[in-house]
């Protein structure tokens, strides 16, 4: 399954960094943009990743905007998304193993690389626990 990638301008320099890992680690991604550090509105990117999560295009997503929170919320506006903002690797282990989150935001402005590597090969190697941490995630989507 390819990996899909978005940023809006502040987290531009970090997706490049990721973009460089992944094709190191000979995984296929898919890149919603943005494509440059100027200026862009953040949920132009957002919603297409958080589409192609939905209909399972891609699995997980990697999304990075400033503080995380402005693409948290957008991709969060989908109910088959549960994206997951994580700045070490303790959240990035919790959000996998009891939220079985399928979108990792990580805060490009507030974020080393080093910490950004550990957070996803944490986010990517965790398996969800399932158990009562899957009756708590059914209940989240608004039916």
């Amino acid at each position: 399954m390819k990996i899909g990638l978005c940023s809006d301008h502040a987290g531009f320099e970090l997706k490049q960094y990721i973009e460089k890992l992944l094709k190191e680690r000979g995984l296929e991604y898919c890149d919603f943009g943005t494509n440059s550090s100027e200026s862009c509105d953040y949920p132009d990117y957002a919603h297409p990743l958080a589409v192609a999560v939905e209909k399972g295009e891609v699995y997980p997503g990697i999304a990075v905007c400033g503080t995380g929170n402005g693409i948290c919320m957008t991709l969060n506006k989908h109910q088959g998304v549960r994206a997951a903002l994580c700045w070490n690797e303790e959240i990035a282990r919790l959000c996998r193993a009891h939220n079985d989150a399928n979108v990792l935001v990580l805060p490009g402005r507030f974020i080393s690389t080093d910490e950004a590597l550990r957070v996803i090969d944490i986010f990517l190697n965790t398996p969800f626990e399932g158990g009562r941490h899957l009756r708590r995630i059914q209940k989240i989507p608004i039916s």
